[in-house]
């Protein structure tokens, strides 16, 4: 019996010879994404076609392991459809996005085709991210925590491309289709996720598989990252899915990649869901040029400071505008924000009302303020159970388990029209029993 060469190529892809216990577990199925969690982007910018994961590039972030990881090699194969394309591989990862960013803190294993600059390269880039420390292997030339390739491995756009990520204990290897190329030791963390990048490029990734290696023993608390404490995205990066987005809306509040826009005008923008008992995560920023006003000086107590002639006391203040967070479905449970010279975080509805206790009234007046300068970006870390509200602005405790009597058992959130130009972003919910 004669077989042609057509018939005995078919017979072996149809029954392929079963590979050697390597000591690697495959991190995709090649069918869908089990394993992974879609940190900040639309469903539709990660995929699955062809056995292959499709990533939109759209908006900029990230899909990350459900497993974190400590010693490990990771093997994967990459392409870039266009010429040009941008995108990374991360390693030892938060859990979420970092303050004011569409990344996450992270190790950065760049995935980089077509440019060239004079501090990176397309040939296989790693360096540390938003926080993250490392010391690379060879010294940049600017003083950066990355390191260069030692030579041009990279395929270019269209073609495959393999790396191998060597990460154990603190130190980084990468090779680039076959061949070591760059690295770093002195990392810090060096136990998280694994990610793989969105920033505006068509990539596809394939045959992604992991092989553990053995503990360094026990770590310190820095050195292992963020872990994921159950906080989902509330904005996608693309669209206002989630949202009460409607003709009111759709001309002010604006999707800008990982950056939701307001100009100041319509309404306020209203989740689609109620809430009970939540933790809600957010970043915000003024992104109008400030002016100096005079603003008034409130105590402790939540009254206005006053002279001797019973005349309000003010100070000067570079003033950006106002906004603040709804919550529970009222305007009344509002977390301020402004650029008053108490902070951000008051509850000014219930700081006002004459008829809240003075306990309840200075519960809800800051302790501190916190605010980042104008400009920069803030993160709200917003905790309500029953009537009771917590408010953290950039690590800073500024209101703590303040009583708020009345409001709500359940109601929506929301992002505040007050005729001010702001940005949201890293918008992250949690529900709590």
């Amino acid at each position: 019996m004669r077989f042609t060469l057509a018939l005995i190529v078919s017979a072996l892809i149809a029954s392929p010879t079963p590979a050697a216990d390597d000591g690697f577990t495959d991190l995709f199925n090649g069918k869908d994404l089990a394993g992974w969690v879609n940190v900040n982007c639309a469903p539709s910018t990660w995929t699955v076609e062809d056995g292959m994961i499709f990533c939109t590039g759209k908006p900029i972030g990230e899909l990350r392991t459900e497993k974190m990881y400590e010693n490990f090699i990771l093997e994967l194969e990459w392409r870039h459809r266009n010429k040009q394309g941008n995108a990374g591989v991360f390693v030892w990862s938060d859990a979420i996005t970092a303050k004011g960013q569409p990344f996450i803190r992270a190790i950065e294993v760049q995935v980089l085709t077509g440019m060239e600059g004079d501090w990176y390269t397309s040939d296989g880039d790693v360096f540390a991210i938003h926080g993250a420390r490392m010391t690379p292997d060879r010294p940049h030339p600017k003083g950066a925590m990355r390191c260069l390739p030692s030579e041009k491995r990279t395929n270019p756009g269209g073609q495959w491309n393999h790396y191998k990520i060597i990460c154990n204990n603190g130190t980084i290897k990468l090779h680039v289709n076959g061949k070591e190329v760059s690295g770093g030791y002195d990392i810090n963390p060096r136990k998280g996720y694994i990610c793989l990048e969105s920033e505006g490029a068509p990539i596809h990734f394939r045959n992604i598989r992991i092989k553990e290696l053995p503990s360094s023993g026990e770590l310190k608390p820095e050195q292992i990252a963020e872990a994921d404490k159950g906080f989902k995205s509330l904005y996608n990066g693309i669209d206002f899915t989630n949202w009460q987005h409607g003709e009111k809306e759709k001309d002010h509040w604006k999707a800008k990649d990982w950056v939701i826009d307001y100009d100041g005008k319509g309404g306020d923008l209203w989740s689609e869901k109620e809430y009970g008992d939540f933790e809600l995560m957010v970043d915000w920023r003024w992104s109008e040029k400030h002016t100096t006003q005079q603003r008034p000086v409130i105590l402790p107590s939540g009254e206005y400071a006053v002279d001797a002639e019973g005349k309000q006391k003010t100070v000067e203040v570079d003033e950006a505008g106002d906004s603040g967070i709804y919550l529970r479905g009222s305007s009344k449970s509002q977390v301020n924000i402004w650029c008053w010279p108490i902070g951000s975080g008051e509850v000014y509805g219930y700081r006002t009302d004459k008829n809240m206790s003075a306990e309840v009234r200075a519960g809800v007046t800051p302790k501190v303020k916190a605010d980042a300068k104008i400009g920069a970006w803030n993160r709200f870390h917003i905790t309500m159970k029953g009537d009771r509200l917590t408010v953290v602005l950039n690590g800073k405790t500024v209101i703590e388990n303040a009583q708020l009597p009345g409001v709500a058992k359940n109601g929506k959130i929301a992002l505040q029209n007050h005729g001010n130009p702001i940005q949201f972003a890293n918008v992250y919910v949690k529900e709590l029993e």
